[in-house]
């Protein structure tokens, strides 16, 4: 004490107070901040709108963004032009080129190929999916078409096989590249 004096002593704990006060208020300010609020808020609901007793039912409300939350699903509309109501019923040429189809494989009489969609083409189609294991419900579907060789049918170029030449490139079978 006697090296420094009285007064560069209080001057030193006055600055140590001073660093002590701000060290504690910023320890106090990080544990308000990481607590966060004790509980979340809590919204008010509206007191329920009196009514009249009439005779007439009551209407749902629309889905609010609270349903949502609890889980529920509006109710979905289905518009007539979705895009499973896009196809349409085979034209008679396409019957007849089916029913050709299964003439030519042994199910169906050559008489009965006619273009108009029969029980007798109805079970000509059973026989050939059951023999096909497909599922025997005699509806024309995507599967039965493709076995009976009437697949989709595409407008490009027909395909190339490729042959090796010599030096491992690969070429189209006419010897263009």
């Amino acid at each position: 004490m006697l090296l420094f004096g009285l007064a560069t002593w209080y001057a030193i704990s006055l600055i140590m107070r001073k660093i002590l006060t701000f060290a504690s208020a910023m320890a106090l300010a990080a544990l308000a901040w990481a607590g966060g609020p004790a509980t979340p808020p809590v919204q008010k609901k509206a007191p329920p709108k009196p009514t009249a007793a009439k005779s007439t039912p009551a209407k749902k409300p629309a889905a609010t963004a609270a349903t949502a939350r609890r889980g529920k699903k509006a109710p979905v509309v289905h518009t007539t032009s979705g895009w499973r109501n896009r196809q349409t019923a085979p034209t008679p040429d396409r019957y007849k080129e089916i029913q050709e189809a299964l003439v030519a494989k042994g199910y169906l009489s050559s008489e009965d190929a006619n273009g108009a969609w029969g029980a007798s083409s109805m079970d000509a189609l059973k026989k050939f999916q059951a023999e096909e294991t497909l599922e025997s419900t005699g509806k024309i579907d995507s599967l039965s078409l493709i076995a009976l060789g009437l697949g989709p049918k595409h407008d490009s170029a027909p395909v190339l096989p490729r042959v090796v030449d010599s030096n491992n490139l690969f070429q189209p079978e006419s010897g263009r590249n």
